[in-house]
């Protein structure tokens, strides 16, 4: 069933737009405003749509090449990928059980082909050229002022004491909890889902 744009919103709780869409038998629900939908555009989910921006399909029946977004891992699961304001995959290459995207971050993945994507690009690509301005409006978004551990004293972070201006005299940087970070691999190296990563987002 097809559906038709009615509004395009803003959403506090994401960096995206949502677009509101209203079915023809009067059903309403909510999705990503992809980049280039307009009120009064038409979208529609399922095998047999059309490759237009916000319709939503399996992989298998978008053409390589194609910018998605809103991509799914697990088939039925809803989507989990690639849902940020400006975002973009492309579809790299298909076979008969997975195809592979490129993530914004460079990452070249596997996705089983059973799964749905949205064509085109999320919008509000704007969004990365927004100047907070000022302390205050940071503060009315109930973010605090973050303070530096090498400003502190010993008692306080491990980054703190010393004369003047010192180096953290440890071989990396640490959390205020001794845990290192900045850098600090943290995903598991045994996790199953490594088979699916064709390219490393910071391979050469």
């Amino acid at each position: 069933m097809k559906a038709e744009v009615v509004a395009i919103e803003y959403d506090p709780n994401r960096t995206a737009n949502l677009a509101l869409i209203q079915y023809l038998d009067g059903a309403k629900s909510y999705i990503l405003a992809p980049e280039g939908l307009k009120i009064g555009d038409m979208v529609e989910s399922g095998p047999q749509s059309d490759i237009v921006v916000g319709n939503a399909l399996p992989i298998d029946g978008i053409p390589v090449g194609t910018v998605i977004h809103n991509i799914e891992l697990k088939p039925g699961k809803g989507a989990q990928m690639v849902r940020t304001a400006g975002a973009g995959a492309q579809l790299m290459a298909k076979d008969s059980a997975y195809a592979q995207v490129r993530l914004p971050s460079g990452e070249v993945r596997m996705v089983s082909i059973h799964c749905k994507a949205t064509v085109g690009a999320v919008g509000n690509s704007e969004h990365e050229n927004i100047n907070i301005g000022k302390a205050g409006r940071k503060r009315h978004m109930g973010i605090r002022p973050t303070v530096r551990g090498v400003v502190m004293n010993p008692c306080d972070h491990p980054h703190g004491g010393g004369e003047g201006k010192s180096p953290i005299g440890r071989p990396g940087p640490v959390t205020p909890w001794g845990v290192p970070t900045l850098g600090k691999k943290t995903r598991d190296r045994k996790k199953p889902s490594d088979k699916y990563i064709v390219k490393r987002r910071n391979q050469k």
